[in-house]
């Protein structure tokens, strides 16, 4: 690869390095990123991180041919590999000026849709997941008698409907959630699972549609500031009633929470305004709907044993009293999602109005060193009213943008409950003031570096603290793979075949070499080359090699297996093939744990450190950045107060007056925010200016190609290749064509996806309002941006981009 590296060739020229194009992407846009070109070629790229790769390289870690799975390493691998291509492909151009790409005018009709579906998955009905159309629908109250009392609990009701069955309600606490959990952990172990959303107690408000009813709620919310009521302070569920926040944190209980928490509050509002009845655990409804529905759109989770166990098994018949509650919460679910709506379409109107001076923005940006102008405007100007008007303008979009955002976060999707509790928890716990003198008095590169001395020191050669931390973690995950491991080799119930899988796991590389190279010659499924080969102990008897290869027949016909012989052979052998995969884990993470035990492993991880966190830390101190930390907890007492706000409010309050609410709080606080990057920038000893540069220099290539001005002749290339006999003119044309079918016909089947997708969650439906009216969060918000800019205003075109994403999307399913 050539220097910095060790290499017998030197400093090699991207042009004479056997691999060109990473070799010009290193040169001219990683090694002299503003802060690796300050990194000594011997000390930090030879001695630490060459060192480094070649050690991780001969701990021989396993790849996705022996995971059986596409390991993390393959798909960061393969999308840096489809971004370069990306920056190949723009940056360079071609002798004629003259580029075609496969287009075809259907390819329209995707896009048209695309972006009014965003709210779809928060629909109560008619949402179908791999074959589920479920919805946590209501909630009722059970009666269990423990030692000499009754205890009432809550227990959530689904509706589940599947393909060609009649619908029918399940009921489950919120314990068999999650019982349910562990179990899909055992049943499919190394699949990682979302996590269960916390256990919330919170009611809702639902008010009739009593236009007076609507009114007085929406004003008793807006209008009214919070007043710290001591005698609510406990009543309710939720954080927020026992959580102990202190002057800017404290809340009044939200109506809400104020309620006594009866286990009929669903049904019971006598306690409440005679327009409003109260849906018990109504957050930790829709929180479990998203739990279940995020776990659903996993293929292999929603045809297991344990989904369908819990979505199927014991249903329900309701009353009269759970049927109206939960048309109850279908109107609430309605009102939300309209609520939602409109917020999108209002925050989407006001961003469209800044349209015209997002124009000028536009083209001072894509000028020649348009960001450093950008930057030297903030650096120069102290307020953001001084800035240049196409400067506030944008100021103005992102005030939009960062509300609609917080909006989406923390109120609009079936989880923002969770989330904004676990935000609010966080926050509570952080000592801003004790955090604000620190940061005041004391040396932060100084107080980092003797803490990093304190976790990498190896005292009398024991390991070091960091060593122990990343060691427990790894410990960790060897332990909960072996766990898997141990619930796996009783199902087995062949010691001899366990010990196999084991024994290649550990084997020395050049076995498992020869072992994958039988398999490929044979054309046979490694695990049975493993199985019957001799290399290693244990030895297989004959019955044993006859039942793994009839249970590897069995594995290869499993779809039409009816025949319960044939089908315990194919679970034997899937068994077997799962079994080596977590063995293969198993032993990757006891390699990660040696490298972690390395000294050079230590050693990079503190000069990266050096690199990258002390030039930041010197422009923090000079900077006095520790104001920034008081201003920060203001902002986010500020916005915890907004939404509660915007939760006690009724569904039916004027949108307007929600976005201007969210927009104002970003108003309140974007001069803090603007003091903050503008002090920064003023004492960075021109770091800003170099990353601003090293920016544009990539532009720069995207929008001009190189700086040696050299093109791409396609003709020329082919006409030397057949003028010296390297390639058949026939040949390679009907291998041309070939390509072009092929990638004609890929994209082809991405827009039929694409279009069977957005069929599948109503996005094509111009019928039902709800589904043609929603919006998606970044969509709404970004549409002012998006309009103002263009691939082409950065050296890209919008079909490789498109490619880009259909390609990825193509990787993910």
């Amino acid at each position: 690869f050539g220097a910095p590296f060790k290499s017998d060739a030197g400093e090699v020229a991207p042009e004479d390095s056997e691999l060109p194009l990473l070799r010009y992407i290193f040169v001219h846009h990683i090694r002299n990123f503003p802060f690796l070109d300050q990194a000594r070629e011997k000390e930090f790229w030879q001695d630490k991180l060459q060192t480094f790769l070649e050690s991780f390289a001969n701990k021989h870690i396993s790849s996705s041919e022996d995971r059986l799975e596409e390991t993390k390493r393959r798909k960061l691998a393969t999308k840096a590999a489809k971004l370069v291509e990306l920056m190949m492909v723009s940056g360079i151009p071609t002798a004629s000026g003259y580029e075609e790409r496969i287009r075809f005018s259907e390819m329209e009709v995707v896009d048209v849709g695309a972006n009014e579906q965003g709210l779809v998955v928060n629909v109560p009905h008619g949402h179908e997941i791999n074959g589920w159309d479920i919805n946590v629908a209501g909630v009722r109250t059970t009666s269990i008698k423990r030692h000499m009392r009754y205890h009432q609990h809550a227990e959530f009701l689904i509706r589940v409907k599947r393909s060609g069955r009649p619908e029918q309600y399940v009921g489950r606490r919120y314990g068999e959630f999650r019982k349910m959990h562990k179990k899909l952990r055992l049943e499919l172990p190394g699949k990682v699972l979302p996590p269960l959303p916390r256990k919330n107690k919170s009611h809702s408000l639902l008010s009739s549609h009593d236009d007076d009813a609507d009114s007085v709620s929406s004003a008793s919310t807006q209008g009214a500031p919070p007043t710290h009521d001591d005698s609510n302070s406990s009543s309710g569920g939720g954080l927020r009633s026992y959580l102990p926040f202190g002057g800017g944190h404290k809340r009044s209980a939200s109506s809400r929470n104020s309620l006594n928490p009866s286990p009929r509050g669903s049904i019971d509002d006598s306690r409440e305004s005679s327009h409003s009845t109260v849906l018990y655990r109504e957050e930790q409804r829709v929180s479990l709907r998203a739990f279940l529905r995020t776990l659903l759109q996993n293929e292999q989770i929603a045809q297991s044993k344990t989904m369908a166990d819990f979505l199927m098994g014991n249903p329900v018949r309701l009353n009269e009293e759970e049927l109206g509650d939960i048309e109850r919460r279908k109107e609430m679910d309605e009102k939300r999602i309209e609520e939602q709506r409109r917020f999108f379409e209002i925050a989407r109107k006001r961003a469209e109005e800044l349209e015209v001076h997002m124009e000028k923005f536009r083209r001072d940006i894509v000028e020649s060193n348009g960001l450093s102008k950008l930057f030297k405007e903030i650096r120069e100007k102290d307020k953001i009213s001084d800035l240049k008007p196409e400067y506030k303008k944008f100021a103005e979009w992102l005030r939009i943008e960062v509300a609609a955002t917080i909006y989406h976060l923390f109120l609009a999707e079936d989880n923002s409950p969770d989330l904004f509790a676990q935000a609010k928890r966080i926050h509570s716990l952080v000592p801003y003031s004790a955090l604000k003198q620190v940061i005041r008095y004391a040396n932060p590169a100084a107080v980092m570096a003797g803490v990093l001395d304190l976790f990498l020191a190896q005292f009398f050669g024991a390991r070091s603290l960091m060593q122990r931390i990343f060691g427990m973690a790894l410990s960790d995950g060897m332990r909960a793979v072996q766990k898997s491991i141990d619930a796996l080799i009783p199902k087995i119930d062949d010691p001899v075949l366990c010990a196999k899988v084991k024994s290649y796991t550990e084997a020395d590389e050049s076995f498992k070499n020869a072992l994958r190279r039988e398999a490929q010659e044979d054309n046979i499924d490694l695990l049975v080359v493993v199985l019957r080969s001799e290399m290693f102990s244990p030895e297989l008897t004959p019955g044993q090699i006859g039942k793994v290869f009839n249970g590897y027949v069995a594995w290869n016909n499993a779809v039409e297996n009816v025949d319960e012989q044939m089908r315990q052979g194919a679970e034997l052998f899937g068994r077997l093939k799962q079994l080596l995969k977590l063995y293969t884990r198993q032993r990757d993470k006891a390699m990660m744990l040696k490298m972690i035990e390395e000294p050079t492993t230590l050693q990079l991880f503190r000069d990266l450190f050096t690199i990258f966190y002390e030039p930041l830390v010197r422009v923090y101190k000079s900077a006095n950045v520790y104001s920034s930390v008081t201003d920060f907890a203001l902002f986010a007492d500020d916005a915890i107060a907004t939404i509660e706000r915007s939760q006690r409010q009724d569904v039916s309050a004027d949108p307007n007056q929600t976005v201007q609410s969210f927009i104002d709080l970003c108003a309140r606080h974007e001069h803090a925010f603007y003091k903050f990057v503008h002090e920064v920038h003023i004492h960075d000893n021109g770091l800003f200016d170099q990353l601003m540069g090293w920016v544009e220099g990539i532009l720069d290539f995207l929008r001009h190609g190189p700086r040696s001005g050299l093109k791409l002749d396609i003709n020329a290339l082919l006409q030397g290749a057949l003028d010296s006999g390297r390639i058949d003119k026939r040949t390679a044309i009907r291998e041309i064509n070939a390509l072009i079918r092929w990638h004609t016909a890929r994209k082809r089947w991405h827009q039929d996806k694409t279009r069977q997708k957005m069929a599948a969650e109503g996005g094509g439906d111009t019928g039902s309002p709800t589904k043609n009216n929603s919006f998606d969060a970044s969509a709404a918000g970004a549409a002012s941006l998006s309009s103002a800019f263009k691939p082409t205003d950065f050296g890209l075109n919008a079909l490789d981009l498109e490619d880009l994403a259909s390609e990825s999307d193509d990787d993910d399913d």
